[in-house]
């Protein structure tokens, strides 16, 4: 099973979601994590939204990169551009794609728009891995 990291600045919002997203579309999958450059705390605001659609997020809590090994991951996705600022050996695992979306933090309104383009994403993710997966077997 494909171990994947989504990767943020702080680990509070659009890596959150898309550990939610990825946790309940990809169970028994892939397997999932989220992380930030520093750990935070987790959103209100990306709770709710999640909530919203039926995806419970309210256990999932901040984490720091530096508490991770890269070779422990087959797929590290950045979520918000940082690629540029992740330490080398996390840009050159099997699978690396930045997929710089906009921040909700800073605009509170575009929460949602940001997590259906993040489930979007995941689901090709997912789609992907699987497709390639089946292929090698």
């Amino acid at each position: 099973m494909k171990r994947v990291m989504f990767v943020c600045k702080k680990n509070s919002a659009r890596s959150q979601m898309a550990e939610g997203f990825a946790k309940t579309l990809g169970k028994g999958k892939i397997e999932v994590i989220s992380s930030g450059l520093e750990a935070s705390q987790v959103r209100p605001e990306a709770i709710a939204t999640m909530k919203e659609i039926g995806i419970d997020i309210t256990d999932q809590h901040s984490k720091s990169l530096s508490d991770f090994q890269a070779q422990d991951f087959d797929v590290v996705i950045s979520l918000c551009g940082c690629g540029v600022n992740l330490p080398p050996e996390w840009v050159v695992q099997e699978v690396f794609e930045d997929w710089q979306l906009d921040d909700p933090a800073e605009q509170p309104e575009i929460f949602p728009r940001v997590r259906d383009e993040i489930k979007k994403r995941v689901t090709q993710l997912i789609e992907s891995v699987n497709q390639e997966f089946t292929t090698v077997r």
